[in-house]
């Protein structure tokens, strides 16, 4: 497996814990929202995933805590892409 699809499974992973634990709720309701949009399931993981990606590239670059602020408001902003603001 390539380190990209390693990557995409584990970011896919976070989502798919984060939609089962309905923790936060946001994600599982965002899931379902885009799903009944018509989007794939691979399509909203992917989309979703571009939110998580962002979170955890400001955790690991700028050592700053995870912003559940933005995280929310990017996913309810879906399948507009996401923003730092």
């Amino acid at each position: 497996m390539e380190t990209n699809e390693l990557l995409r499974e584990s970011i896919f992973d976070i989502i798919r814990t984060q939609i089962k634990s309905n923790n936060p709720p946001v994600t599982k309701l965002t899931f379902e929202r885009l799903k009944a949009l018509g989007y794939s399931e691979k399509e909203v993981l992917q989309l979703i995933g571009q939110c998580v990606s962002m979170e955890i590239y400001n955790v690991l670059k700028y050592k700053i805590p995870f912003n559940a602020v933005r995280y929310d408001r990017n996913l309810k902003n879906l399948p507009d892409q996401p923003t730092e603001e």
